[in-house]
């Protein structure tokens, strides 16, 4: 890597002096990378390092940003015997005017290729065109991190970049070799220091729910249930989900009773309690109204849709007469939603499109798929269950994250486990599911407290 940082100066792909950055700032160093098309070698060895760097398999396509990264992208693509699309930065005018170039499918996954980063906008910019065209997005490679804040501000898009060097790697090497002075090092070193970008106001996302209030949120829900989840949410001031995991029906009661003042949604899996009795779904949907919380049974139905409409409507635990969300896979499609309509309420589902367990087969695809069929069917769908910021542009929907506590990284059974701070803010969660990290407490109660008060406050640092 240290020669790679030689030969870009070398070639004087590196300025120093006095340059204005596309997002408006000065700047004491630049990048003119352009000029590397001109040495074919220096193009092969930047491509090998990319290689090293990331696993192109994963992806079965490449796009480069244009205009600068597009040379990069073909030879990856014809090292990798990777298919290439190319975005276009603005629509052709005549023929079939398409903004992606190439052969393509919904839900194929692209690896995005940069050279420099700043802000992030420019990927930005490529992924939510790539996107709209129902390619899937969720890795960058670039040359250079300004390290001005795009990398995390591609992170909170779903979007995970990795670069082959830093500004300060790059101001260290070239220091260490003697070919800047320790002045410029410094004043670079200043400039980065005191020039973060806001991306947010460098590339502004429509309705972007990560930095929307609830309160905001509540007109752009399309599923009923979801809003009155909101409304609870905002007038107790709890985005906290208890996962009652109790096999004894007075368990769940008593816990229900016991932390019911600080949560918005109360999540079961009605078929392990042993001693089910109809009484309990009456006792419990009693101490919700006096608590102002909601029910989800976590069935994560995945059948045919008539099996999955009697398991709904029927049996023993008759679902749909007190559940106000369930959970889903959308393994089979949009037929499983119309198997969970039911014309008395207005249940809302969630759809899983990511898992908190350790080697879930979940893959990229699979994520896509599953938000694309939410927004097919926006009145039934409340959310999705993910661990990551998926549908950003799309804020009346609510990301459920499980996997939240404090003292644990995982159990034996593979599960994972993130502070609350990290699944609001990182994660891009909206409702985060606690379990034993509440359930397993001496002091139940007390616990509860806590988590409302850690996750409320990540939630009002997300949107400020």
């Amino acid at each position: 890597m240290e020669d790679l940082a030689v030969e870009l100066y070398k070639i004087n792909a590196i300025k120093f002096g006095d340059y204005k950055t596309k997002v408006g700032i000065y700047t004491p160093i630049y990048f003119d990378l352009r000029v590397i098309i001109s040495f074919p070698r220096l193009m092969e060895t930047l491509a090998d390092l990319m290689l090293k760097k990331i696993n192109v398999s994963k992806h079965s396509l490449v796009c480069g940003v244009p205009y600068t990264a597009l040379p990069i992208a073909t030879i990856l693509s014809t090292k990798t015997n990777t298919p290439m699309v190319m975005r276009r930065k603005e629509a052709k005018s005549y023929g079939t005017k398409k903004l992606i170039e190439g052969v393509f499918s919904q839900g194929e996954n692209c690896l995005i290729v940069e050279d420099v980063v700043t802000s992030g906008s420019s990927i930005m910019e490529t992924v939510k065109d790539l996107r709209d065209s129902k390619i899937v997005c969720s890795e960058a490679i670039v040359l250079l991190d300004r390290e001005q804040g795009g990398k995390s501000f591609l992170n909170e898009n779903g979007i995970k970049m990795h670069s082959l060097l830093t500004m300060s790697e790059l101001m260290n090497i070239l220091s260490e070799r003697g070919l800047i002075s320790e002045e410029i090092k410094s004043k670079v070193e200043r400039y980065i220091a005191d020039n973060k970008v806001n991306s947010q106001s460098v590339f502004p996302l429509k309705n972007n729910r990560l930095k929307m209030s609830f309160s905001k949120r509540i007109q752009h829900a399309k599923n009923n249930t979801a809003k009155r989840l909101m409304e609870i949410m905002i007038e107790k001031e709890t985005n906290l989900c208890v996962a009652a995991d109790f096999t004894d029906a007075t368990d769940i009661l008593n816990l229900a009773e016991e932390i019911g003042p600080f949560i918005c949604c109360l999540k079961t899996h009605i078929d392990i309690v042993k001693d089910f009795h109809p009484n309990f779904i009456k006792y419990l949907k009693t101490i919700a109204e006096t608590h102002n919380f909601l029910l989800m049974e976590d069935r994560k139905f995945a059948d045919i849709g008539k099996t999955v409409q009697l398991q709904f409507n029927e049996g023993v635990f008759e679902i749909s007469s007190w559940a106000h969300f369930v959970t889903a896979h959308s393994l089979f499609g949009e037929s499983i939603l119309d198997a969970l309509k039911d014309p008395t309420s207005n249940t809302g589902v969630f759809l899983l499109a990511e898992a908190s367990s350790r080697g879930c087969l979940f893959d990229e695809k699979y994520t896509q798929e599953t938000v694309n069929l939410a927004l097919k069917c926006k009145s039934q769908i409340a959310g999705i269950v993910c661990q990551s910021p998926l549908f950003i542009e799309h804020p009346g929907f609510l990301q459920l994250t499980p996997g939240v506590q404090l003292d644990a990284s995982g159990d034996e059974l593979g599960q994972q486990y993130n502070s609350p701070e990290t699944v609001v803010i990182s994660k891009g969660g909206d409702v985060a599911v606690v379990g034993r990290g509440i359930t397993k407490s001496s002091n139940k109660r007390k616990e509860a407290k806590k988590y409302r008060d850690l996750l409320w406050a990540a939630y009002l640092k997300r949107i400020e």
